[in-house]
């Protein structure tokens, strides 16, 4: 027996030797003590633990169990309890516990687990796995606290130790061996005993320890813990990553919760970019509903994760620039690892928001309170993405919805999402269906402010990610180009371009998917197809050609629309062809010398034989080739085109023009014309017989070979009248081009006369046949086109002889116009030439075939005008000199008995007319010009001036507000339509849309010093008008028609500041100095020198500058241009509520004004009703106190004009009258409505005088009411009631959402004022009960629409006042009577049963109501009496229910 247990001993003694190394390296040089000897081990632990069933082995072989654990552990108790020397046998026991585990190895023994003992082959415990010896007796209470102290005492010895064999940490374990106890004896000293451990252990062990502590305690013990685990984590950052772990799963209380959590925060700057995930996921876990928001406001502040990514990353760069060598290799992980870390905050963010509703609707909250641009982080785009890509609790909408609402605002723009994307592609990937989805969702927004925001996204997107992303991207522009919709078509058409101009190798995978959309070009306008070959031409033939697999597809395509017979697939063909031309024969910028040298010759014979191609496709039609040359001409202006291939066009241009259209001036004229061909318009000095444009002869010829179908196929070229305008644009373009914009070669055709005929024959048009009628006006629109081409060409010149020339055109333009109106006139159902090729000439045709025909111009902005009879003598030609006085003399006469006839307006012509290029407009700024003149025959100098009159500068200004309009107004709905139908609205603007609208308002801006001379000549020219007429305005001396060109052009000049000034592009920052500059003119105008001014002073100087225009306006619709621009530059301001008292002012004087007409008749007609109603709104928009203004107009201005004659006006405000009644009531309604809208709803917790306040707006808004709607018993016309029915139930509605919880609050504390309100409410709900009974009986549909709706307001009207009583405990006094049906005069409807009404009746309070209610059986009624006045009302006396009789009325 002694030998048996001897053994293991010995045993041990053997191992010890082999194992000496490897325990002085694990001990790190400490001690290995002594193995006990052997009666030590025979001590009662050893005794107890063989019986027990567990056998303790030496060295590395595990301890083994015979028996289950619970069975071992009973075993033990028992066997200490039967003891005979308890309780001193458990000290016995214990001692020998600790002299066993002295031996570090056989310590490791006992921590790790017992393996099952198999005997004679069978397992003879209960389960495979068993614990380890000394966590089975952890489960034995009476020994726990022992052995756990003796635990926490051996652990500092392994502190320090690495991981041992087989990667075993020693204290990880023992902390383990505390986990999960059934149950703590003393947890309180447990947890005191594992604090003090903290404080001591090394950084791994204290993690280890913190991580447990949650599995270790008991719940009772969690909130001390957590207190103490909150002061370390404020004084230790190393171990934030543990404590919020631990911190997470400990039970604590919600105040203890929150004030860790907000010690948490407070650390938030300080913790390590890798331990960000962790502390973000703690903090969002840790809310509750209540504290959510403010929770993820704060979070939202201190995240600042531009500090944490940028550093790496520059410092890569800045490495790389360094050197190319290991520096840059090392310092980029740091960057990858950083955005990881950022990915991994971004996951715990989306847990929680995927998980807690509170949590999403928590940040979209705090990001949509954001209200500063700078104050927007890369962390709002980032959780805009994730709250869109798990769309949790439906937050796809919501994040749609805040983005939309933020980029519209401007607080989000592109410099953030360049940010985003620039440091934090890596993380954006993952996000990368919700940036696609979200940039759709921007780009087909309606809303144009938001679309470009869509686009960055894209581009970003594209440059950003992966070849994957890339493709998807692509993929997603074609859609929307394929789309059909403008503005998205637009847009992605662009970023496309943009794309293959950043990124043309990337572009070129993906040529494929681009050609794609040739399939689909039926939908795009001829700007898009534009746009659309140039982005396929620049891949398929740019410089790199890495496209060049999709040249052949093109050129299939081009040859097949080119041989097409439909117009508009030619149309698409040559556009597709020059913009080939344009990639193929660009300049190559490889070499800095191949500019000079040749292009490739293969290269040249390709653009060579695609140019021939669409020549001789395009010859059969005229329009197609007047399409070919405006597109080349468009190449030459916007591209680089080689010089080889510009002098080609160049040399081939100007011999074929001369040829085509140039005639030398013979003493004679032949051929057979119908009219008698004349010289005209020669601006040439000197005798010499020049040239001449060959206009009624080619046109003539032209006319015959249209009628001779038979001989079309003649051996010489067909010349048509349609390509002079496009080959001469074309011809100047390339003069321009080749000569760096000397025009000399060709400046004879400035001057030179045009072959026309005498116009006297528009005199006899009556004895014309139609085709002779059809034939001058054609001639005539030829004649205006090509000088309008001609003024293109040369406005720019600055010689004063040509300036001259130019303004002798414009002249002869507008005096040509009036010659054209009055041919239209007499030529019903003509369709004029095609003047713009690129658009749809069928629409054009068929709308201007439907177009009025026999319509005047009243609204004196026509270009009627006397005929220039010092034109007429300097245009003539030396043919017909002897005539030429007599008709000089004569003209004037003949113009003042053509007046009585009326002219077509040319305003629905306007599509046949050539486009003015923008910078015709610099000639604007010629004020006076004068040049000496030899004349031939008297050998004497004339001094001649030449002033730019007030027919062309109407001229000039309508063309240039049509383009402002066109191209600064962004809603689509704003731009004036040419027809009323579906004409494209951009026909006659080809050349504006190549311009963006930045460069437009630049030089808009540029002639702003100009329009103001203008503003002011019409300005002094009206005060001089009215000083001579002492005041009056159709004084003796005014000349009607110029009175009449000086209104419109004074109308015109305040038009076009406004449209400038309206344009949305002056609220970006980028063009905030653009809005400066332009304000500067306005200020400098009146105060000289204002460059350091603030754009607030800018604005107080500019609007004073505009208000002193105010006292000469010369007619209504002038006086509201002003106004208008006058409230959009006080808008640009910070403070635009310091200009509206100004603004109201000067309205209010407009509208008591008397406004009469050059001719002294009153103004009127619809134009004038309608400047008014917008007059009148800006009035009461801009007023300090709007109820007080209607009560102003209805009470006095409405009463005034009752008490006067038929005819005659209101005193007060003599814009009033039987006419324009309408217009003021219609507006006072709608006005009105929108007051008391914003009168704020009552609350509870007001005091006594903000609600006797509101009760007093409230009962001015209800007395003007019931003013305005008694005015229908004398204006009882039918758009007078629509306009009442519509209004008063808007008004109703808002009376019981806003009104009615006043009522509510104040009764008891302003019963009299509550009862005078509703006693007036109360007559003009009854007033709209009998107009409900009118349209009934009358059966007028468009009066009956407005009856359900109001009477279901009327009905919730009583029932709310019953609820409002019975609130104040007063429903007794509430009851029920019948009111009859009756018409607008008060009488009975007879002709149905009289309906039901409500009728409550406050005894206490005097108060009463009435209403529509159901028929009550009996016919019962209620007294009413007749209303008087429109104003006063006899209100009847209270009748009890019992003496209502049948016929009491």
């Amino acid at each position: 027996m002694m030998r048996k247990k001897r053994r293991p001993c010995l045993d041990k003694g053997e191992e010890a030797a082999t194992t000496t190394k490897a325990k002085k390296s694990r001990s790190n040089g400490r001690q290995t003590k002594e193995p006990a000897p052997a009666e030590t081990n025979e001590s009662v632990f050893s005794v107890f633990l063989r019986e027990a069933g567990v056998t303790l082995k030496q060295g590395g072989t595990s301890n083994e169990i015979a028996v289950d654990q619970v069975v071992f552990q009973k075993r033990i108790q028992k066997q200490l309890q039967k003891s005979p020397r308890y309780p001193g046998i458990v000290q016995e026991f214990t001692t020998g516990l600790e002299s066993h585990i002295e031996d570090p190895e056989l310590f490791r023994n006992c921590l790790l687990p017992c393996v099952p003992r198999l005997s004679d082959g069978d397992s003879s415990c209960g389960s495979s796995f068993q614990e380890s010896l000394l966590r089975m007796l952890l489960g034995i209470e009476m020994l726990q606290t022992f052995i756990i102290n003796t635990l926490l005492e051996k652990l500092p010895e392994f502190m320090f130790d690495g991981t041992g064999d087989g990667g075993l940490s020693i204290p990880h374990t023992i902390i383990n061996q505390l986990k999960w106890l059934d149950r703590v004896v003393d947890s309180k000293e447990l947890a005191v005993k594992l604090m003090e451990l903290v404080s001591v252990a090394a950084v791994e062990v204290q993690r280890d320890i913190i991580t447990s502590l949650p599995e270790i305690l008991e719940d009772s013990q969690h909130n001390d813990i957590a207190r103490e685990l909150n002061s370390l984590l404020q004084e230790n950052t190393q171990l934030t990553v543990p404590i919020l772990d631990a911190l997470s799963s400990l039970n604590l209380s919600y105040s203890l919760l929150t004030e860790v959590r907000g010690a948490v925060m407070t650390t938030l700057a300080a913790v390590q970019l890798e331990d960000l995930p962790v502390v973000v996921k703690f903090i969002l876990h840790s809310v509750s509903a209540s504290d959510a928001y403010e929770v993820v406001c704060n979070l939202r502040k201190k995240l600042e994760l531009e500090q944490c990514v940028l550093p790496p990353v520059l410092q890569a760069s800045q490495s790389r620039m360094k050197s190319r060598g290991s520096a840059a290799s090392a310092s980029t992980p740091a960057a990858s690892s950083s955005q990881d870390s950022v990915a991994l905050m971004l996951d715990g963010i989306k847990s929680a928001v995927r998980f807690q509703k509170m949590i999403s609707e928590a940040w979209l909250k705090a990001i949509e309170s954001v209200d500063e641009e700078e104050d927007h982080k890369v962390i709002d785009l980032l959780v805009l993405f994730i709250l869109h890509s798990t769309n949790a609790n439906q937050s796809r909408r919501g994040a749609e919805r805040v983005l939309k609402v933020k980029v519209r605002a401007g607080l989000i723009q592109d410099t953030l999402l360049q940010r985003t994307f620039r440091d934090y592609a890596q993380v954006m990937r993952g996000y990368f269906p919700s940036i696609l989805a979200l940039a759709q969702s921007l780009l087909r927004s309606p809303d144009p402010c938001v679309v470009p925001f869509g686009g960055h996204m894209y581009r970003h997107s594209f440059i950003a990610f992966d070849s994957y992303c890339q493709q998807e991207v692509v993929g997603s522009l074609v859609t929307h180009v394929c789309s059909g919709v403008g503005g998205e078509v637009d847009m992605a058409l662009e970023l496309l371009c943009g794309l293959v101009t950043e990124k043309p190798s990337e572009m070129a995978l993906y040529a494929v998917f681009v050609k794609g959309i040739l399939d689909y070009m039926d939908n795009l306008t001829p700007q898009q197809i534009r746009r659309l070959f140039h982005l396929l031409s620049r891949l398929a033939f740019g410089q790199q050609q890495q496209g060049c697999h999709i040249q052949d597809d093109m050129h299939i395509v081009i040859r097949k629309q080119l041989s097409s017979t439909v117009p508009k697939y030619k149309r698409i063909g040559i556009i597709g062809a020059v913009m080939i031309v344009g990639s193929m024969g660009a300049i190559r910028p490889k070499v800095k010398e191949s500019q000079t040298g040749s292009l490739p010759q293969e290269t040249f014979r390709q653009v060579t034989a695609l140019l021939e191609l669409v020549k001789s496709s395009s010859e059969s039609s005229p329009e197609a080739a007047a399409l070919y040359y405006d597109e080349l001409a468009n190449l030459v202006l916007s591209s680089a085109l080689h010089p080889q291939v510009q002098q080609m066009i160049g040399n081939s241009v100007l011999n074929e023009f001369q040829e085509d259209f140039v005639v030398d001036l013979g003493p004679e004229i032949s051929g057979p014309f119908h009219f008698t061909p004349r010289v005209m318009y020669n601006l040439e000095d000197g005798e010499t017989p020049g040239i001449a444009i060959n206009l009624l002869p080619i046109l003539a010829r032209d006319m015959q070979n249209k009628g001779e179908h038979s001989q079309t196929k003649k051996a010489h070229k067909r010349v048509s009248l349609l390509c002079l305008s496009p080959f001469f644009r074309l011809l100047r373009l390339c003069e321009e081009k080749q000569n760096q914009g000397d025009l000399d070669e060709i400046d004879g055709l400035l001057g030179c006369p045009l072959i026309l005929t005498d116009m006297d024959v528009l005199e006899k048009t009556e004895s014309l046949s139609k085709a002779e009628r059809e034939f001058l006006c054609t001639l005539l629109f030829h004649t205006i086109n090509w000088l309008r081409e001609v003024i293109n060409a040369f406005c720019r010149q600055k010689e004063t002889e040509m300036k001259m020339k130019v303004m002798t055109r414009l002249q002869n333009i507008t005096y040509l116009q009036t010659l054209l109106e009055r041919a239209l006139a007499g030529t019903p159902g003509y369709v004029p030439p095609v003047a713009n090729f690129d658009g749809e000439c069928t629409d054009v045709v068929l709308l201007s075939a439907a177009a009025p025909v026999n319509k005047a111009k009243k609204d004196g902005t026509g270009k009627k005008r006397k005929a220039p009879g010092r034109n007429s003598s300097e245009s003539s030609s030396q043919l017909e000199e002897p005539n030429e006085d007599k008709t000089q003399q004569e003209q004037p006469e003949k113009e003042k008995e053509k007046e009585i006839r009326q002219g077509v307006s040319l305003v629905s012509y306007r599509p046949f007319f050539r486009e003015l290029d923008m910078e015709v407009f610099s000639v604007l700024q010629c004020g006076l010009l004068s040049r000496s003149l030899l004349d031939s025959e008297l050998h004497t100098k004339v001094q001649e001036e030449v002033l730019l009159g007030p027919a062309e500068l109407v001229f000039l200004l309508e063309d240039m507000l049509r383009k402002l309009e066109f191209s600064l107004t962004a809603a689509p709905a704003k731009r004036p339509p040419f027809f009323k139908g579906r004409a494209d609205k951009s026909v006659g603007f080809s050349h504006l849309q190549q311009k963006s609208s930045k460069d437009i308002a630049s030089y808009c801006v540029q002639l702003l010093p100009t329009l103001c001379s203008h503003l002011e000549n019409c300005h002094n020219h009206f005060q001089t008008l009215l000083s001579e007429n002492n005041g009056v305005v159709d004084g003796p001396a005014t000349d009607v028609q110029e009175h009449q060109l000086m209104s419109s052009g004074y109308q015109l000049l305040l038009q076009v500041l406004n449209t400038t000034f309206s344009w949305s592009g002056f609220s970006q920052p980028g063009h905030r100095s653009l809005l400066k500059k332009a304000l500067g003119v306005l200020a400098e105008r009146l105060k000289g020198g204002g460059s350091e001014l603030t754009l607030e002073q800018l604005v107080k100087h500019s609007f004073e500058y505009l208000v002193n225009f105010g006292s000469t306006m010369p007619s209504l619709s002038t006086a509201l241009c002003l106004s208008q621009l006058l409230s959009t530059v006080s808008e640009k301001g910070g403070n635009p509520a310091a200009y509206r008292e100004q603004t109201a002012s000067l309205a209010k004087r407009f509208l008591s004004q008397d406004w009469v007409t050059a001719s002294g008749e009153k103004e009127r007609g619809n134009k004038f009703n309608e400047a008014l109603h917008t007059l009148l709104r800006i009035y009461l928009e801009h007023v300090d106190d709007v109820l007080k203004a209607v009560e102003e107009i209805a009470g006095e201005g409405i009463t005034e004009l009752l008490n006067a004659s038929k005819d005659e006006r209101s005193a007060s405000w003599p814009t009033l009258n039987r006419q324009t009644f309408l217009v003021f009531y219609k507006v006072l309604m709608s006005e009105l409505e929108k007051a008391i809208r914003k009168i704020p709803a009552g609350k509870v917790s007001d005091n006594s005088e903000a609600q006797r306040e509101k009760l007093l707006t409230w009962n001015l808004a209800v007395r003007d009411f019931h003013i305005l709607v008694n005015l229908v018993k004398v204006f009882d016309s039918r758009p007078v009631l629509i306009a009442c029915l519509k209004y008063g139930r808007l008004f109703l509605e808002s009376f019981l959402k806003l009104g009615m919880p006043l009522l509510d609050n104040s009764f008891k504390r302003h019963m009299e004022d509550v009862q005078s309100l509703l006693k007036t409410f109360q007559l003009s709900t009854r007033q709209l009960h009998h107009m409900c009974g009118h349209s009934k009986i009358h059966q007028d549909t468009s009066l009956t629409n407005h009856v359900p709706a109001l009477k279901k307001c009327l009905e919730q009207f009583v029932y709310r006042v019953k609820a409002m009583l019975t609130l104040n405990n007063c429903q007794e006094a509430f009851w029920i009577g019948n009111l009859k049906n009756r018409n607008l005069k008060g009488e009975e409807i007879l002709s149905q049963r009289s309906q039901g009404s409500d009728e409550e009746d406050d005894d206490d309070d005097d108060d009463e109501e009435e209403q529509q209610c159901s028929p009550l059986p009996q016919d019962q009624s209620e007294d009413e009496a007749q209303e008087t006045d429109s104003t006063k009302v006899n209100r009847e006396d209270d009748v009890d229910q019992d003496d209502i009789t049948d016929d009491s009325d």
